[in-house]
């Protein structure tokens, strides 16, 4: 299963590192990831694979959640179900 983490906020020192090590930590498995920084603004967009992830969906939204709150940012995890209901007609 495929899901898209996005993180923004004011840049600081760490991010990626942070946002892997959660990832790692779950099993899940970083495909790819693109990050800018626009005007201070931290933005990045990551495609993991959570096939190898045995922590329940719950779970593993509270670890971003948490994860977000501790850095002072806005991390969110959706399904590629999500994106793909979205563009269906």
């Amino acid at each position: 299963m495929k899901a898209v983490i996005t993180v923004i906020g004011r840049d600081t020192v760490g991010v990626i590192a942070k946002v892997s090590a959660v990832c790692a930590e779950l099993n899940i498995n970083i495909e790819d990831v693109t990050q800018s920084i626009m005007q201070e603004v931290f933005c990045m967009i990551m495609l993991v694979d959570l096939s190898a992830c045995t922590t329940p969906q719950g779970e593993v939204r509270a670890h971003f959640d948490a994860l977000g709150t501790a850095m002072q940012m806005q991390v969110t995890l959706t399904r590629q179900e999500v994106f793909d209901a979205m563009h269906t007609i």
